[in-house]
């Protein structure tokens, strides 16, 4: 067995499963969290058990309870209603989806019409597109790109989906450029690097196995998209949630399998998978070559003043 590397948690999850660790100890349970904190149903039953209740609603927060926003982030009409229900809220909105949205802030006070490359209905879309009080418009393929409704010489600007990667975006931007020469947009720089650096890693992955396995939740984009990446490669991919997942057909012959997680995948679920397949008759297990990412996020205000 071959381990992808790097895999599995990103700083942004890591923030913000501690975040709502944090908040249970400082404030006892209950502690509501708005969305799943991550996309992991793993995860969100551990941290039910220790007291987390997840909603979909503000209306289901008791008035004046401690409340976290989600990683993947909010709308102002959101926050605006937290506000009114005087809910004390912890924001555990990944920095990087944070950055996109003053993005498409900035955008909107310069006048432009913004499109937001990503998956419609994705919680982080939705939360982008509530951040502007202008004309918004979501795209997720090329076609969609030509159903836009603005006019040619229309100032458009585009923000991505954070759980994109370049390669995800790379199409969709030369047609919004054809369609719309002066678009703006940010820099290749602030793509994701988890995701851009998970793809690059399962990719290199691909190229050394006979199949790969993705270790992480249905619901997670970034996780079907590694699956995604890997069949491109050739290589026949299997996305498992955990290592009940595992189809013994898939690996039976196979002389080297290979393993990856999304970015909301706890370390331990990739573990539990790589035992499975011991029972299976995988022998050795070893990382594959890569650098550790040693990025950190700080942890918001609110709960290192009170942890103080």
């Amino acid at each position: 067995m071959l381990l992808a590397r790097p895999r599995g948690f990103c700083a942004g999850v890591v923030r913000a499963i501690e975040i709502v660790e944090r908040a249970l100890d400082l404030h006892g349970a209950p502690v509501y969290v708005f969305h799943e904190i991550v996309h992991n149903g793993h995860v969100v039953a551990d941290l039910r058990t220790k007291g987390a209740i997840f909603v979909d609603s503000l209306e289901q927060v008791p008035k004046g309870a401690v409340t976290v926003f989600s990683a993947h982030g909010v709308s102002l009409a959101v926050m605006r209603l937290a506000q009114s229900r005087k809910l004390q809220v912890i924001d555990a909105t990944c920095p990087l989806v944070t950055k996109v949205h003053l993005q498409a802030q900035r955008y909107a006070r310069q006048g432009h019409v913004i499109v937001v490359i990503g998956h419609a209905g994705h919680e982080e879309v939705e939360g982008t597109m509530g951040r502007v009080e202008t004309e918004v418009h979501p795209v997720s393929d090329i076609a969609q790109v030509a159903a836009l409704p603005m006019p040619e010489g229309t100032p458009v600007a585009y923000v991505t989906q954070t759980t994109l990667s370049l390669d995800d975006t790379r199409g969709i931007i030369a047609a919004l450029k054809a369609r719309y020469p002066a678009i703006v947009g940010p820099d290749t720089d602030d793509i994701c690097y988890a995701t851009q650096n998970r793809q690059n890693a399962v990719r290199e992955l691909a190229a050394q196995v006979d199949v790969v396995l993705v270790v992480g939740a249905r619901n997670s984009s970034n996780s079907a998209r590694l699956r995604e990446v890997a069949q491109q490669q050739g290589k026949p991919a299997h996305l498992v949630q955990d290592e009940t997942g595992i189809d013994p057909a898939w690996v039976a012959g196979a002389r080297r399998i290979g393993i990856t997680a999304g970015a909301s995948t706890p370390e331990v679920l990739v573990q539990r998978v790589a035992q499975r397949l011991r029972e299976l008759g995988a022998s050795d297990v070893r990382q594959a070559e890569g650098d550790d990412e040693g990025i950190v996020f700080r942890l918001p205000v609110a709960v290192l003043r009170r942890a103080a």
